[in-house]
């Protein structure tokens, strides 16, 4: 049966089609005779109950001068009643405005099936769902105190310090045992960000690969092995990794068994956790990647796999 699929994601207009997940996705829902529409974060509106977007019909197709075509003009559509899924698939930050369309989202799952979860997305962050898990974890501090992140540093020797709700690697910094910056950046730290931060005792095996694992539905659907390029100690590709391809060791299945029955309880179908050296760091829910390499590198058809997680869950509504 054709679905009516509506997008939430960034303007289509600037993806990188080569890479990009949630345009796979849309060729996927366009080959099985869906019918898509397209809208940004910011033109979602509600009123009396109801929850609208401005929206656009598109096609979407490989080759030629453009990735994709227009259909009709912009039109207000009720996602209730004119849609059969919406895709959540804009890239953070995860910001107020990310969580405000979770709780616009969330009041039309009940007609319309929305992937992933907003409510569940909203209360699994990437670095703090994580820390449900801390025996799978590396030794991890959440704090905004420096003197509690120098005793951390003092018994594990170089760390990383993050923000918390940054993505694509921003802002992620090494420290090593006797780097003198580690006051001047917890300041900075402070005072760019109201949150606390995140120091993780340093990986050094991060220079073998960070695997991204893709979950469809809890269950692994492949990984990709993500290279930090030379002088780096970030492997996201956004900042220069380079992907191979990999399998999952003993270790790695033993990480997805742990998680699989909580993702899918939680309708979190698209999901993709990061391990490095068989420690999990961060279980991404808002707007996972890494299905274009998988699928390049293993011949498998990942979309396919996640529009079949979408259909069964639909039957079963």
């Amino acid at each position: 049966m054709a679905l009516n699929v509506a997008v939430q994601m960034d303007p289509i207009e600037t993806i990188n089609v080569a890479g990009d997940s949630t345009f796979a996705l849309m060729q996927e829902a366009r080959l099985r005779g869906h019918r898509l529409w397209h809208y940004h974060p910011d033109q979602l509106s509600a009123e009396n109950g109801r929850v609208r977007a401005l929206a656009r019909r598109l096609d979407v197709h490989d080759g030629g001068d453009s990735h994709f075509s227009w259909l009709a003009d912009p039109a207000s559509i009720d996602l209730a009643d004119d849609s059969d899924v919406v895709l959540m698939r804009q890239d953070p930050p995860f910001d107020m405005g990310y969580i405000t369309a979770t709780h616009l989202l969330e009041q039309v799952q009940g007609a319309t099936l929305v992937v992933n979860d907003p409510a569940e997305v909203r209360n699994a962050p990437e670095k703090l769902f994580v820390l449900r898990f801390p025996d799978l974890m590396p030794p991890t501090l959440v704090t905004r105190s420096l003197e509690e992140a120098m005793d951390f540093r003092a018994r594990h020797g170089a760390v990383v310090i993050k923000p918390l709700y940054g993505n694509a690697g921003a802002a992620v910094f090494l420290i090593d045992a006797k780097d003198g910056n580690l006051p001047a950046l917890v300041e900075l730290f402070g005072h760019v960000w109201r949150e606390p931060f995140m120091v993780q005792a340093f990986l050094p095996d991060v220079a073998q690969g960070d695997k991204r694992i893709v979950l469809v539905d809890g269950e692994p659907a492949g990984a990709i092995n993500r290279l930090p390029r030379a002088g780096e100690i970030r492997s996201n590709l956004a900042a220069g990794g380079s992907a191979q391809p990999t399998e999952l060791t003993a270790r790695e299945r033993e990480i997805c068994e742990r998680l699989g029955p909580e993702l899918k309880k939680r309708g979190l179908i698209f999901v993709g956790i990061d391990v490095i050296a068989g420690h999990l760091t961060e279980i991404n829910v808002t707007s996972p990647t890494g299905i274009r390499a998988i699928d390049r590198f293993n011949g498998t058809n990942t979309p396919a796999r996640i529009w079949d997680a979408i259909e069964r869950r639909l039957a079963a509504r």
